[in-house]
């Protein structure tokens, strides 16, 4: 289920081990749950894959288990460890768990969870994404629906509302949304537990604050901060691993000199520029929550409209830089990261 990642099998999971396969990125991209977009923005994909093997690697040597083995040496080939990659690559190794079918079963009694857990029995791709938050930018679902209040904001900095600019967080939070659904939407912890199967919640806790952790310091390090991002794991023989891909800028928010690095630049863009077709997919999405169809995108009358050039250009060599400040080697011949900010700023 992704849009921007094309998933090859080389050997298939079975119910009692894990298979082998490889991700491979695409210049795609992905705003609002529609899918693909229109056009490609060059460079992204060896962008994401090189910056989520180093992560990878990162948490690996912390001792954090993932489903990462390595990437596609972009001249021999072979499966190398990043460092010993000849360019950028935009393919990389992984373990493969099963991926059961999600039923839907209409609007009154919604997906059946039971019926996924039952073909995945104890190796399976947990249904969750487990969200992680250091400080609430511009953006930011939190804005909606919480108020400062909830992290006692307004006794420390006097916030009754989310001011223009971002806030921190006095305590990192984690939250739980849904991971196979039409639409994503955040649980309850015990929901979130339901949906988990025999993985458990508490495990899947403190698996999200290890990454946030080592991610947050490899961005100090780098000059960045790290704002928010996202984790997906396995469950395998009672075991917990980080499965997809960890501290990209597509799943995570980034900043660099107060300047925000994230394809939100890409959401606000289509805000500013395409509001009819991002009222329409609200809309969409609204409305098909009274249907037995759970695809809002069969309701979505106008398609995106395209990027310009310009606009294509200047978040190809965000995505670059960013990539070449953040794991401290010139993999692209891209602007430095301030020039690159410029440039989207622009935009």
């Amino acid at each position: 289920m992704t849009s921007v990642k094309e998933f090859r099998v080389d050997d298939p999971a079975t119910a009692g081990s894990l298979g082998r396969g490889r991700f491979v990125f695409t210049d795609a991209y992905s705003v609002f749950d529609w899918g693909q977009m229109p056009d490609a923005i060059p460079r992204k994909g060896a962008s994401l894959c090189t910056m989520g093997a180093f992560n990878f690697e990162l948490l690996e040597a912390a001792g954090v288990p993932t489903h990462y083995r390595g990437v596609a040496d972009p001249d021999s080939g072979e499966i190398v460890s990043l460092p010993d990659a000849s360019a950028a690559p935009a393919e990389m190794a992984i373990d493969l768990t099963q991926v059961p079918d999600l039923p839907y079963e209409g609007p009154d009694a919604g997906y059946d969870y039971d019926a996924f857990h039952a073909a995945g029995g104890e190796n399976y791709l947990v249904p969750l994404e487990i969200v992680f938050r250091n400080r609430v930018p511009v953006g930011s679902s939190l804005r909606r629906r919480t108020d400062p209040a909830d992290f006692g904001l307004d006794a420390a900095l006097g916030l009754d509302d989310w001011p223009d600019e971002p806030v921190d967080l006095p305590e990192p939070v984690v939250e739980f949304s849904t991971k196979y659904e039409q639409q994503d939407r955040y649980l309850t912890r015990d929901e979130a537990d339901r949906i988990a199967g025999v993985a458990e919640i508490d495990a899947l806790e403190s698996l999200a604050r290890d990454v946030n952790r080592i991610v947050t310091e490899r961005a100090d390090d780098a000059g960045f901060v790290h704002e928010d991002g996202k984790i997906e794991c396995l469950y395998v023989d009672g075991e917990l691993r980080v499965a997809d891909v960890v501290g990209t800028f597509d799943e995570n928010r980034f900043s660099y000199g107060g300047r925000g690095i994230s394809k939100e630049v890409v959401r606000q863009w289509y805000k500013t520029n395409d509001p009819a077709w991002v009222e329409a997919v609200k809309e969409a999405k609204a409305a098909v929550a009274d249907r037995d169809i759970d695809d809002w995108r069969e309701l979505c009358e106008p398609d995106p409209d395209p990027l310009p050039p310009a606009v294509v250009d200047a978040v190809a060599d965000l995505y670059a830089a960013g990539t070449n400040a953040y794991t401290d080697r010139e993999w692209f011949d891209a602007p430095d990261i301030d020039a690159a900010l410029d440039a989207a700023d622009g935009v």
